[in-house]
């Protein structure tokens, strides 16, 4: 990190009161070393960071990063705020702020600088050194990991100084590396599930493996492995820990992990080939648990392996099991309910979305070549002719049936899966089966998932003998679960919900006038809500749910209608308020607007992602705005829909095409209109610089180019 930072990147006395301030005062300090190319462009892409997650630490630090094209080297600045800038952490401001700048695609260079500097964080010698230097030097060299050379040095005598920290860290790396050879070889001579004590020898260290990983997976992942590791040695643990990070990861050896006594899996998403960890005392949570509670973990762990009690799925299992992977907990310890339901609901939706655009879109094909009767001709298996246009639009028609027939399974198999792992898969589309021959729908995959997640949870949770837990995996699970899954919806709540989808439908199919135009503008602010995240996936899902059976009613097809018009507003005013009022734009701006362009009319709502990110209070309330309306209009001209995607592509497939296009371009110029305005209340863009009232930064200046900006 000897190059990474230097006196002139830190600033003691930083006066800034919010985390943009923070940022651009740091910047500045990087520009004027010729490390940034463009500060307003640098900015934008940490302001767009930002807001895909806080980048606020428990223990008062700040760590604002990004990727950028503006960036020549790795760097790292450094500022101390006695007043504290709130970079959304639990425990409240930051005082501690480190600005991290690597350049694009220096995906090493990004990890080393993150990683590194979040394994020091955790210790609190360093902070409280970093908190009490008296000068930028002192704080340069205590982050470089040097001891800051006294100023009347000579300069040989600090390249000796540091040519001996480099031996020592060299030496230091080898005793590691023995350290680990010696633990390995020590591995193999211990059989699994060893309780701490190599038979005719000297009592051992109890041993643990461990996973830390985060949705960022860097700066959380790595602090929660060199916190294990600390509380490891203060209690005499042997704590090995695999880091899942962003840029992949090293897998421990199978044979430390076969002479593991104990297993911690710190994680906030995910973990990447878990079976591998099976059959042994586990301590399963979120990743902050092993920041903050690291000694607990290790006690929990010791517990359970005193107690004899290990994961449900043996590692011997019978052959062709593969180590089936134990229950999935749902969502990151000390999470809300609504959070876990959020993520469940959103893991079904995820997974059905592909059948829904593939089925949906084959579908249209087959009307668009064959006519609206289509659905009435044969099989194709009884009747095919190659040289007749029908026969292929019959095709196309029934292998989009096929595929929209796994709607509903998918989407309860994969709820279910979100919330048990791969034993829920079996109850989870034998349930969603179950909905559609019961006509309960989209409802009833809703409720099968989330039943089966809810089973196999339960199940998991019954001591198991020994003998038995070789073939809970493929037998037991898939048995029991799938059993009470089919009586749950065959004869307790399938008949409720099929009623209340029916009557969801006869609702639907009875709306007109006001209430339908209602319903479009509700739909339309939904899906320009959050640009593709859970809102608008839900407006998306209800409407995909309505035509995803052999003969939609007109209602439905007007909803999906609407929602498909609406989602193409945002991307597409951004794009046209870039081309007519380019002066309120920075070069970056109009750049990505020329790639909305394609993205807006390909229903892409993810285009306008990179100006909502930067400047949320204009350009999401506009788009909000602009949606309503193209929904609003749509219902009230009538547009239906068949395909549930392919934006200008599908319109020949649209009803009553051109007031449909209208809508569009009305929402379009409504939210156009909106943002101008809103963005000409501040000071004009020149060239490539972008400013806000009195000269500071404005945190519209988006991702550079039309590539989105790659969370760290």
């Amino acid at each position: 990190m000897s190059d990474m930072i230097t006196a002139d990147l830190v600033d003691l006395d930083l006066s800034a009161d919010t985390k943009e301030a923070a940022a651009r005062a740091l910047a500045e300090r990087m520009v004027d070393l010729g490390r940034v190319t463009d500060l307003e462009g640098f900015l934008a892409d940490v302001a767009a960071r930002e807001a895909q997650m806080p980048t606020g630490l428990d223990g008062g630090i700040g760590i604002p990063h990004c990727r950028s094209e503006h960036v020549t080297e790795p760097t790292l600045a450094f500022g101390r705020s006695a007043a504290g800038v709130d970079f959304g952490a639990a425990d409240g401001p930051a005082d501690l702020i480190f600005l991290i700048a690597a350049p694009a695609g220096a995906d090493d260079a990004h990890l080393t600088i993150l990683s590194s500097l979040a394994r020091q964080l955790m210790n609190a010698e360093f902070t409280a050194a970093l908190r009490s230097a008296g000068d930028a030097a002192a704080a340069a060299a205590l982050i470089r990991g040097e001891e800051p050379a006294p100023a009347e040095d000579a300069p040989g005598e600090t390249e000796e100084t540091e040519e001996t920290e480099e031996t020592e860290e060299t030496e230091e790396t080898e005793d590691t590396a023995d350290t680990g050879a010696v633990s390995a070889a020590a591995s193999a001579e211990t059989a699994p599930g060893s309780t701490g004590q190599d038979s005719g020898g000297p009592a051992r260290p109890f041993r643990i493996v461990a996973v830390t990983s985060c949705p960022t997976g860097i700066a959380h992942t790595y602090m929660a492995a060199e916190s294990l590791e600390n509380a490891g040695r203060e209690e005499g643990v042997e704590v090995v820990v695999e880091t899942q990070g962003s840029a992949g990861f090293t897998r421990l050896d199978p044979a430390v992990i076969a002479a593991a006594d104990g297993v911690i899996l710190a994680h906030d998403v995910a973990v990447r080939e878990k079976d591998r960890f099976a059959g042994k005392p586990t301590v399963d949570t979120g990743v902050k648990a092993a920041i903050n509670r690291p000694g607990e973990l290790i006690g929990e762990v010791r517990d359970k392996a005193a107690r004899g009690e290990v994961t449900a799925a043996a590692a011997d299992g019978p052959a062709g099991s593969g180590g089936a992977t134990p229950v999935e907990r749902g969502g990151e310890s000390g999470e809300g309910y609504g959070t876990k339901l959020r993520k469940w609901l959103m893991s079904g939706v995820s997974y059905m979305v592909p059948f829904v655009a593939a089925g949906g879109l084959l579908i249209a094909l087959g009307f668009a070549i064959g006519g609206y009767e289509i659905n009435k001709a044969p099989s194709v298996m009884d009747h095919f002719v190659w040289t007749q246009a029908d026969s292929w639009a019959a095709l196309l028609f029934q292998i989009g049936g096929v595929a929209f027939a796994f709607l509903v399974p998918v989407l309860a198999g994969y709820i279910a899966y979100g919330m048990a792992d791969r034993p829920g898969l079996v109850p989870g589309f034998v349930g969603g089966s179950i909905a559609l021959t019961i006509n309960a729908g989209f409802l009833g995959g809703l409720a099968a998932g989330l039943i089966s997640g809810a089973v196999v949870l339960a199940i998991q949770r019954v001591p198991i003998p020994k003998a038995l837990r070789g073939i809970m995996p493929v037998v037991v699970i898939p048995l029991v679960s799938a059993a009470v899954v089919g009586f749950l919806m065959f004869v307790v709540i399938g008949k409720p919900i099929a009623s209340a989808q029916e009557g969801m439908t006869d609702w639907l199919n009875g709306l007109s006038g006001a209430n339908a135009v209602l319903l479009g503008a509700l739909l339309g602010l939904m899906m320009c809500f959050d640009l593709g995240g859970p809102v608008n996936k839900v407006a998306y899902t209800f409407a995909t749910a309505g035509i995803a059976v052999a003969s939609p009613s007109d209602s439905a097809m007007k909803i999906m209608a609407a929602v498909m018009a609406a989602g193409m507003v945002p991307p597409l005013a951004m794009a046209l308020a870039t081309t007519v009022r380019g002066r309120l734009f920075n070069a970056a701006e109009r750049e990505n607007g020329k790639a909305a362009w394609v993205l807006g009319a390909s229903f892409i709502s993810e285009g306008a992602i990179p100006f909502a990110a930067a400047d949320p209070l204009r350009v999401i309330p506009s788009s909000m705005v602009g949606g309503a309306v193209t929904g609003a209009l749509s219902m009230a001209f009538g547009a239906t829909l068949r395909a549930p995607h392919g934006g200008i592509f599908v319109v020949p497939l649209i009803g009553n095409p051109l007031l449909y296009l209208v809508a569009i371009a009305a929402g379009v110029c409504v939210t156009t209109a909106l943002v101008i305005v809103l963005k000409g209340l501040r000071k004009p863009v020149t060239g490539t610089s972008t400013q806000g009232p009195g000269g500071g930064a404005d945190p519209s200046a988006p991702t550079p180019g039309a590539k989105q900006p790659v969370a760290a």
